[in-house]
């Protein structure tokens, strides 16, 4: 029997969190987490709505997924994220001892790939997957922000 849970499968996921940012007003960018072909954390930016520079995806994920397992390692999950991680979601990532990260589009300013930011030894990063959907998002969501403006 073929798995129809696979990278892009994933990642549409996170697009549709990346979809309710949008809608709120946020930065559009959505996160699940995965152990076994299933999702245990959905997230998406909320540093507007709670006003925390750290209420990222990537950090509101890490968090429900820890509090899903029941403790703070993520070994075994990977994390689909609909832009590269920055520096902070990635040390986060790195005390997390999450298995895989896969990204969508790639932040050439402030992703953790040019930061250089180390991740764990253990991890592994996958970049490109559906990386034309989210970043037409984010581009569709700084128009509409300037147009506004």
């Amino acid at each position: 029997m073929e798995n129809i849970f696979d990278d892009v499968y994933f990642m549409k996921k996170a697009l549709q969190e990346a979809e309710m940012a949008f809608e709120k007003g946020e930065i559009p960018v959505g996160t699940v987490i995965v152990v076994d072909n299933r999702i245990i954390a959905r997230a998406h930016n909320l540093t507007q709505l709670l006003n925390d520079v750290t209420a990222h995806a990537e950090m509101q994920a890490i968090t429900a997924a820890s509090n899903f397992l029941g403790g703070k390692y993520l070994q075994n999950c990977t994390l689909y994220v609909t832009l590269e991680p920055c520096q902070m979601c990635a040390g986060a990532l790195y005390w997390s001892q999450i298995s895989k990260i896969v990204y969508g589009a790639r932040d050439e300013e402030r992703g953790c790939i040019n930061m250089k930011t180390k991740l764990h030894p253990k991890t592994t990063i996958e970049g490109g997957v559906l990386a034309e959907e989210a970043s037409q998002l984010l581009k569709r969501f700084f128009i509409e922000r300037r147009n506004l403006n």
